[in-house]
């Protein structure tokens, strides 16, 4: 009986020692950060993309932080940057111009001509697979003056002195 017994303790720990929470690759999006500035009105940025692959992560890359310089706005990663606030604070901008915003950000749209990826590195790009997605760390470097001009001779922001 104590064999038994024994035999139906081990066979259970076996059981649920597979019944545990299974083990994955988990990545968490990393925010953009601004690393430095120049006084022309250009930033370099640090940003984290996922794509299917590298041609793919550098488009979106430099998208990405196009669309959150104008929107949303990037946090500082250092003390000696200050953080750049959003340059469109209507919150439904995105809607009232959707039209305008899918001209922009196409794939021969303007906003290519304010960025550039020629900042990018081995130290500072790091590739990691999962099976399905790479993730890409890289640096942008993103006009942020000649975005605010553009969007203020294209009517979507005010011009200087009218906020």
């Amino acid at each position: 009986m104590k064999k038994l017994s024994l035999l139906i303790a081990v066979f259970a720990a076996l059981l649920f020692a597979g019944c545990g929470a299974k083990r994955s690759q988990v990545y968490y999006d990393q925010p953009s950060r601004v690393l430095s500035s120049t006084y022309e009105g250009t930033y370099v940025v640090r940003v984290q993309v996922r794509s299917k692959d590298a041609v793919t992560a550098f488009y979106d890359a430099q998208r990405k932080v196009v669309k959150e310089i104008i929107f949303d706005g990037i946090k500082a990663a250092n003390n000696s940057v200050s953080d750049l606030r959003p340059l469109c604070f209507d919150m439904n901008a995105q809607e009232k111009y959707e039209d305008y915003w899918n001209a922009f950000f196409s794939d021969g749209g303007p906003w290519k001509q304010f960025t550039n990826y020629s900042k990018r590195r081995v130290v500072t790009t790091r590739y990691e697979r999962d099976g399905r997605q790479m993730i890409e760390t890289g640096t942008v470097t993103v006009d942020r003056a000649g975005i605010k001009k553009k969007l203020q001779e294209d009517g979507i922001i005010p011009a200087e002195g009218r906020y």
